[in-house]
């Protein structure tokens, strides 16, 4: 078989995978997939670099952190709960004892906190002559809640923390992911597979989550999805932007990616679906699993030239399947709007 027919027969097995979603999403797809799938970052090929990572003290998070350290890294733990941070960094440091971590506190969904430690971590590595050294940024701090629940802004929780906090971090750090031309950095975006269940609507009641007072129950589990999908709509959006490499006058080399880690056994799947946990809990896979794509996006910054910039398994993969409808020009727009006004900043 000749290489070109070989990589059409993968190709097509690959799509099979992902559309049946139980053999893709589940520890069935990478196991198949590493027969073919892009070769794996090359070892310490992050040494001297910086990456972030929100949600880090547990599941998928964790697992990142691990990955990162290996590939020589330093990276930035970043969770709400101080202990929590101590933990996960004393673990890692257990099971690598040269790593070099840095505990980070910041509720990622505090719109103000967000403020406030960006600037002191641009503080922090100015200080150190460090300005240009952050390669990578990984938002994989999430929330599902069963009831409504505002932030500090008056914002709703699984929004704040899946689309307004992250968007915000990304524009205040991207300064320092796009100072070194030599060393450009890498913003990813955790997705989830939920995200295809969802779509936008217009209206900006609907955008916001702010349900009409005896119309509409708030359900966790829609508005988990529905900001799943924000993520990836957002993502997209920003290669649009001039001040990054998809944008239409070049910039700094910025690469903002989306993904979704399929469907893997972490405290999130436990604690918020314990139904499916308990029937899909033998084929879920592990937290290293899911957390392998954002990794190798930072880590060998593939060329996802046009795509939608939405990766799983080390292939970009669509935001819609044929038999969805894509998204309103009209309601992308009205969230990126939304967005900017929230978080106070402007789309160039």
């Amino acid at each position: 078989m000749s290489a070109r027919a070989a990589s059409r027969l993968t190709s097509a097995l690959d799509t099979v995978l992902d559309r049946s979603l139980v053999l893709g999403y589940t520890r069935i797809g990478p196991a198949l997939r590493r027969r073919w799938w892009p070769a794996d970052p090359e070892p310490g090929c992050l040494a001297g670099q910086r990456v972030v990572v929100t949600g880090a003290t547990s599941g998928i998070g964790e697992a990142m952190v691990t990955s990162f350290a290996r590939l020589g890294a330093t990276v930035h733990v970043l969770g709400r709960n101080p202990a929590k941070v101590s933990t996960v960094v004393a673990e890692v440091r257990r099971t690598l004892p040269g790593a070099e971590l840095v505990e980070e506190v910041c509720d990622v969904g505090d719109l103000d906190a967000v403020r406030a430690w960006c600037d002191d971590l641009t503080a922090r590595l100015a200080a150190d002559g460090d300005q240009g050294a952050l390669r990578g940024l990984v938002h994989n701090a999430g929330a599902m809640v069963t009831e409504r629940t505002e932030t500090a802004q008056g914002h709703e929780l699984a929004l704040a923390v899946h689309v307004l906090g992250p968007h915000l971090m990304t524009e205040r750090l991207l300064p320092l992911l796009g100072a070194d031309p030599g060393s450009p950095g890498s913003v990813v975006w955790m997705s989830s597979g939920g995200m295809y269940s969802a779509g936008l609507r217009s209206t900006p009641d609907e955008i916001e989550f702010r349900p009409v007072e005896g119309e509409q129950e708030y359900s966790g589990v829609r508005g988990y999805a529905r900001t799943k999908r924000m993520q990836v709509e957002i993502a997209d959006a920003w290669n649009d932007r001039p001040d990054v490499a998809g944008g239409p006058v070049g910039g700094p080399v910025v690469r903002v990616e989306s993904c979704h880690p399929g469907w893997a056994a972490t405290p999130g799947i436990t604690d918020s679906l314990p139904g499916f946990d308990k029937v899909m809990g033998p084929l879920l896979r592990d937290a290293g699993s899911g957390a392998d794509t954002a990794v190798w996006l930072v880590a060998t910054r593939p060329d996802s030239a046009g795509t939608h910039h939405f990766w799983h398994d080390r292939r970009p993969r669509p935001t819609t399947y044929p038999v969805q409808r894509r998204t309103d020009p009209a309601a992308r727009r009205a969230l990126l709007d939304h967005v900017a006004a929230a978080t106070g900043t402007v789309w160039p």
